[in-house]
């Protein structure tokens, strides 16, 4: 196992700095390199490491939504109103929507399965979209637009998720199951519940502690795996929505801290390294004969539709707000990279041995290598030539 993990950190380290530079995103290469050494070609990854990577998944996950939680703005969201709140879930209800009406007629798949699909691909890529918002944010681009990308693009991750954990319930038990979707609203509250306990907990704790950030950021991480674990837990009485909890948790910390910034830092330094392994394992389980297929150009078809879908919802989120044309543009390809949820959940189908698994792992793998780097360009691409500068005031 050792020797595998040298070789993803090694040889992810280089070949990410080598595709930054010729302005790729370094997921790119962290999902090949998977591929190249995956099953499917080399098979050089120790199956130990295979055998733990639903858990580093898991990890990865609840790194990348604390990250967006502890950066996310509030009052600017509550200022600025609906289109904010209608970002957070209709253009991805509007992708899901697409996908689950051609996904049958493209994919040969049910209803059911098209709905869970849409699902792993309807979550933008905080991976892709987060850092570019913080740096526009940081150099006072774009006015409250980065806000709204920003704080849309983490609520619809939670959003996609909770619905994607109902479809695969349902899809356990070879049924759609309405109790499922019913247990949705309660799931969401008892998160925020959970999130707004734990996180007041928490900033008592830290003044009491007076303790560092480095700390801080373990008993975080601790408090995360507890919610994570009572989940499961309380899986067969109540649903709760463990990972809206962490995030809410990390709104409420965020706004009490003073060490707000080295704790930023130090999640992100954890993200750089769960990053390397979680789109690598997720590569690694790539059938390639399935990508490189008919049916592969149909996923890549349903992709493009769901995509359009989710333009629409972008739209009818910003009516009644007098932007730009260059602006609602940006908005839209801001919408557009699939990568971080994807890794993520794209393969927990596959894990649980449902018959869709392993189209739904192609197509999250599909999504990420057209649209990360496309959206990753045409991001960067409209953010100096559309936006306007705003000047710090």
């Amino acid at each position: 196992m050792f020797l595998s993990l040298f070789l993803i950190f090694f040889v992810g380290i280089i070949g990410g700095i080598l595709f930054e530079k010729i302005k790729i995103p370094k997921i790119i290469f962290y999902l090949l390199m998977g591929i190249l050494f995956g099953s499917s070609l080399l098979n050089i990854i120790n199956p130990s490491l295979e055998q733990i990577s639903d858990y580093l998944r898991q990890i990865a996950l609840i790194i990348i939504l604390t990250r967006s939680g502890l950066a996310l703005d509030f009052k600017t969201l509550i200022k600025i109103g609906r289109p904010a709140i209608l970002m957070c879930f209709l253009p991805a209800s509007f992708e899901i929507i697409g996908i689950t009406i051609f996904g049958p007629l493209l994919l040969n798949i049910s209803y059911l399965e098209a709905l869970l699909l849409g699902c792993v691909l309807g979550a933008v890529s905080p991976a892709i979209v987060v850092p570019r918002m913080l740096t526009m944010i940081e150099n006072k681009q774009g006015g409250d637009i980065p806000k709204i990308i920003m704080a849309g693009a983490s609520c619809d991750d939670i959003y996609v998720i909770i619905l994607f954990y109902a479809c695969l319930n349902a899809l356990r038990t070879s049924k759609f199951n309405f109790i499922s979707l019913l247990q949705i609203p309660s799931s969401i509250l008892l998160g925020i519940l959970l999130g707004l306990i734990f996180g007041i907990g928490l900033i008592y704790l830290f003044k009491l502690l007076n303790t560092s950030s480095t700390i801080k950021v373990i008993i975080m991480l601790g408090v995360s795996f507890l919610l994570v674990w009572l989940e499961a837990y309380l899986k067969a009485y109540i649903s709760i929505s463990s990972l809206l909890a962490i995030i809410i948790m990390s709104i409420i910390i965020s706004t009490r801290m003073d060490d707000l910034k080295e704790i930023k830092g130090a999640y992100n330094h954890l993200w750089s390294a769960f990053e390397i392994l979680l789109f690598v394992l997720v590569g690694t389980r790539v059938k390639l004969n399935l990508v490189f297929s008919i049916e592969g150009l149909s996923i890549l078809l349903l992709i493009l539709i769901g995509l359009a879908f989710r333009s629409i919802g972008v739209l009818l989120s910003l009516i009644g707000k007098k932007y730009k044309l260059r602006e609602i543009i940006f908005f839209i390809v801001s919408y557009l990279p699939k990568a971080t949820v994807q890794a993520s959940i794209g393969a927990i189908a596959l894990s649980e041995g449902l018959e869709c698994g392993q189209l739904v792992l192609a197509a999250s793998v599909i999504a990420i290598l057209v649209t990360a780097p496309l959206g990753a360009i045409l991001i960067d691409l409209t953010k100096r030539k559309i936006l306007i500068l705003i000047e710090a005031t």
